[in-house]
């Protein structure tokens, strides 16, 4: 098993020393459909207040993280900040997975890498560039990982009946949000990849080790494309990230 770097080292064993179900057990009745969003105000918008039921507490050294069951049009829907960054996203994935939860859709925002893509257009990733840590503990070493294609059909249809304008392309998954150098980013471009974000490549590569449905939604925030940093102020698009998140929703429920 040794390599020259410990991250090429991957085991193919479907046991680890400790497994999600040993600290997180099935919620019995839990929607198999959950929403994974970035956007804490829109969760706090929806579900907050008692506006939908805390059904489990997801916990890391940060805190509690709510599990939110959320009624929308008579069917129901887990919905939950998924954290930042690979690793927290990654390992709060299983726990909902031991949950019981089997279909995915996240929603989130990312860096552009092109300059067209104005701030809030929408855009699906069909594969991940892996360049973080996370989904080289869950697939053997390759160059990309990819959502799962009803996932991504069942986005596009969404978008589609609300004529929302988005984009298919690769995304750039990096661990290093302060190492985005322009080499790295001209690089990046070269190959295809339309925005940078910290987790679509760790999403994709634990939901197909686990075998569950994962698929992701993007919006256009900074941008990375020119000679300085355009922030866009995109942070605090809080109505595009709303809409962005109810699209999140009714993709999970039409699953």
């Amino acid at each position: 098993m040794k390599r020259d770097y410990p991250i090429l080292e991957f085991d193919q064993s479907p046991q680890a020393f400790i497994e999600p179900s040993q600290t997180v057990r099935p919620l019995p009745g839990v929607p198999t459909r959950c929403v994974l969003c970035f956007f804490q105000e829109a969760i706090q918008a929806v579900c907050g207040d008692g506006k939908a039921r805390v059904a489990h507490r997801l916990g890391s050294e940060i805190g509690h993280n709510p599990v939110y069951i959320l009624e929308q049009n008579g069917q129901q829907v887990v919905v939950v900040h998924p954290g930042v960054g690979a690793p927290l996203a990654g390992a709060f994935l299983e726990e909902l997975i031991a949950l019981g939860c089997k279909q995915f859709i996240a929603c989130g925002g990312a860096g552009v890498l092109n300059r067209e893509l104005a701030l809030g257009h929408v855009v699906i990733p069909v594969s991940a560039v892996r360049d973080e840590g996370t989904s080289y503990h869950y697939l053997a070493p390759s160059r990309e990982v990819a959502p799962h294609p009803d996932g991504v059909a069942a986005i596009e249809k969404v978008l589609q009946a609300h004529q929302v304008p988005y984009v298919m392309g690769k995304t750039w998954t990096t661990d290093g949000i302060y190492r985005e150098t322009p080499a790295k980013i001209q690089l990046r471009r070269e190959e295809g990849c339309l925005t940078v974000e910290m987790e679509a490549a760790a999403f994709f590569a634990v939901a197909a080790f686990r075998d569950v449905l994962f698929a992701q939604i993007l919006y256009s925030g900074d941008d990375l494309s020119g000679d300085t940093w355009d922030h866009r102020d995109w942070h605090k698009q809080a109505s595009t990230r709303e809409k962005v998140f109810w699209l999140a929703v009714e993709a999970a429920l039409a699953l």
